[in-house]
């Protein structure tokens, strides 16, 4: 156990995120996408629902700065935006500042998220909830871990 981290962070899942590079991506799937049929490293979170993973995952890795759209939304079709996507926005927002979000039908985010590093399945019940992020740099800060 570790203390100060969330228990949505399971211990593959923080080694997952931490073998990322800049410029990786994670798919947080809802439990309607088809997580087991695409992905190349799959890690359930059954219990979970994508927003409170988004924030968990976005408490410990950057997004890409580099990127003009590193987050990724799939489109249902409808002319409307589903209600989820607020509260994404509003994760997002809160961890990284204003971001652009591209939006993908469900073909292209499918392969896309083929080519992800690893893909998080959840039980999220929401439709179009899905999102991929795509990781940043991660800087050193001022502290010395040296011993």
């Amino acid at each position: 156990m570790l203390k100060n981290v969330t228990p949505l962070l399971s211990p593959d899942l923080l080694k997952a995120l931490s073998e990322m590079g800049c410029g990786d991506e994670i798919v947080i799937a809802d439990g309607n996408f088809p997580s087991a049929a695409v992905a190349r490293r799959l890690i359930r979170a059954d219990a979970a629902n994508v927003n409170a993973l988004l924030d968990a995952v976005l408490s410990v890795i950057p997004l890409d700065s580099q990127a003009e759209m590193p987050l990724t939304l799939m489109s249902g079709g409808a002319q409307t935006e589903p209600p989820s996507w607020e509260c994404l926005r509003y994760l997002v927002e809160r961890h990284e500042g204003e971001r652009k979000f591209q939006v993908l039908g469900r073909a292209d985010f499918i392969e896309r998220a083929k080519r992800a590093y690893v893909i998080v399945a959840t039980g999220d019940r929401e439709s179009c909830g899905s999102i991929i992020l795509r990781k940043g740099l991660v800087l050193l800060d001022d502290k010395d871990y040296r011993l």
